[in-house]
């Protein structure tokens, strides 16, 4: 099930709260009745109630939105990233986590997310950084050339992702040679999954010798 049939309902939902609310305020507004307890009741539905079910449902619509990798490529700086992402013969480490089932269309904010409690509010206040550094911060105006080693993610991409889906402990892991005696600086975050040493980084194209 796609994100559109999954909440496709909701989308129903907030339209038709839309409508309903729209509906009672004009029906007050043009026939002017008293002020009566019907009346009143009616106005609490539809400037209150029926607006606050639009809100809900398309605050939750647009925040489930925001995970999939097509709202990531709509900035244009973004495109090599999601296209190769989508990309079902890439190599590179975002492509073959976009093939996984368990990832597919939301890799890119699965594998970008913070987790913890407070991760998704965290995520999406992260996200808020991108837009300033886009429509403020002179990103916008560049084109994909100029951007490839001047896009740096925000902080180190921590192990601790990784290791959600792939344990530095089990007999499976261990038995790659490359794995053995370093699970604990894996876990300590002294050597980095995505270092060149390792996997290597999730978008090698992007990197600065790239632009060269």
């Amino acid at each position: 099930m796609n994100s559109g049939e999954q909440f496709g309902p909701l989308v129903w939902v907030a339209i038709v709260c839309i409508v309903v609310a729209a509906s009672i305020v004009l029906w007050f507004l043009l026939a002017a009745p008293p002020l009566s307890r019907q009346t009143k009741v009616l106005l609490l539905f539809g400037i209150a109630v029926f607006p606050i079910g639009a809100a809900m449902a398309t605050n939750l619509v647009g925040f489930h939105a925001t995970t999939e990798r097509p709202f990531c490529g709509g900035c244009h700086l973004m495109l090599p990233y999601t296209d190769d992402s989508a990309n079902p013969v890439s190599e590179t480490l975002a492509a073959r986590h976009a093939r996984n089932p368990m990832f597919g269309g939301q890799n890119c904010y699965t594998c970008h997310a913070d987790y913890g409690m407070f991760g998704l509010a965290v995520t999406k206040l992260g996200g808020m950084r991108h837009v300033y550094y886009y429509y403020l911060g002179g990103f916008g105006k560049l084109t994909i050339e100029e951007s490839f080693g001047k896009i740096h993610i925000n902080k180190p991409f921590p192990n601790h992702t990784c290791i959600q889906c792939h344990s530095a402990t089990t007999p499976y892991f261990l038995r790659v040679p490359d794995h053995q005696g370093i699970s604990e600086d894996l876990i300590a975050e002294k050597t980095s999954c995505a270092s060149a040493g390792c996997h290597g980084p999730s978008h090698p194209f992007s990197k600065k010798e790239h632009a060269k």
